[in-house]
């Protein structure tokens, strides 16, 4: 009777809890209203414009177009605009570079040596967002003119310009892009600096490690994180940017976001302009890709 008992305290002691049933709708019922506006405002569109690269391009306004699988107007649209996607790529390529040069150091300033004076900093940083993009530009146009101070200071100092003037050239359209985009390149890397443990620098130091040794081994690897994703923002909207090259520059600037602009609100020849498109997509999702694998880091995406 004892061991009955025993056996029987035993029992009441642990009773047997009964698990609730998993809602396992649950996560898709999250996901829902940001998968319905994908599909809404990405993938229909997309589809859409893959279906407009592909109609007759001897169609009109007028009489409209034809789905006839026209698969040649990829190949004669790259042909034709074969530079315009090089400078495309230049361009992004010189920006991301310059953004990353500029932002590193602002952003490690932030993130390890500002202290109370941090945030005042990040909104200086995103302050530029508080005004349009459009007018931004406008402004760095007036900025850049042949009567403006910068100009008229690089003249007194006997630099060398090209043509003689700032506006309309190739390093007025680089420095509009870098001055628009810097922002998407500081604070993914303010991110991923603010998240560095000083120590680990102190540590380097006790170990008699060079400042650029406790860089290019301790922060930068632990940064690299915020690196890539600043340099994907940074790089894929200036790809693909036209406004830069058309308030700045000139004809022979101009990018491929300039001809798919002009190809669907001015000339009307929207295959085309829908094959440069999808063609840019594809062009930045294959280097994006390799840029990726290449950086070999799984926190980005």
């Amino acid at each position: 009777m004892s061991a009955l008992g025993h056996v029987g305290a035993a029992g009441a002691q642990t009773p047997v809890k009964l698990e609730k049933p998993k809602k396992k709708w649950l996560p898709y019922l999250l996901l829902l209203p940001g998968g319905l506006w994908l599909i809404l405002f990405f993938a229909v569109p997309c589809v859409q414009l893959l279906a407009t690269s592909l109609y007759d391009p001897s169609g009109s306004l007028e009489d409209g177009y034809a789905m006839t699988w026209q698969f040649s107007n990829y190949s004669d649209a790259v042909s034709a605009y074969l530079p315009q996607f090089g400078r495309s790529i230049g361009y992004a390529a010189l920006t991301t570079a310059f953004s990353l040069l500029l932002g590193y150091p602002l952003a490690y300033a932030i993130a390890q040596k500002a202290g109370r004076w941090k945030n005042v900093l990040l909104i200086c940083v995103i302050a530029p967002f508080f005004t349009s993009f459009l007018i931004r530009t406008l402004a760095w146009k007036v900025i850049l003119s042949d009567n403006g101070t910068v100009v008229s200071v690089l003249n007194a100092l006997h630099v060398p310009l090209p043509d003689d003037r700032l506006l309309a050239t190739t390093p007025a359209v680089i420095a509009g892009l870098v001055y628009n985009f810097l922002p998407f390149m500081v604070l993914p890397l303010y991110a991923s600096l603010e998240k560095l443990d000083p120590r680990l620098i102190e540590a380097a130091g006790d170990l008699y490690a060079r400042p650029v040794a406790r860089f290019t081994r301790v922060v930068l690897p632990l940064s690299m994180p915020g690196v890539v994703a600043g340099t994907l923002l940074t790089f894929i909207p200036a790809a693909g940017d036209y406004i830069n090259a058309e308030l700045l520059g000139t004809s022979r600037q101009y990018m491929i976001g300039n001809v798919i602009q002009s190809k669907f609100l001015k000339v009307g020849d929207y295959p085309a302009a829908a094959a440069l498109s999808f063609t840019l997509m594809a062009a930045i999702l294959v280097l994006v890709f390799i840029y990726v694998k290449r950086a070999g880091t799984d926190e980005v995406l």
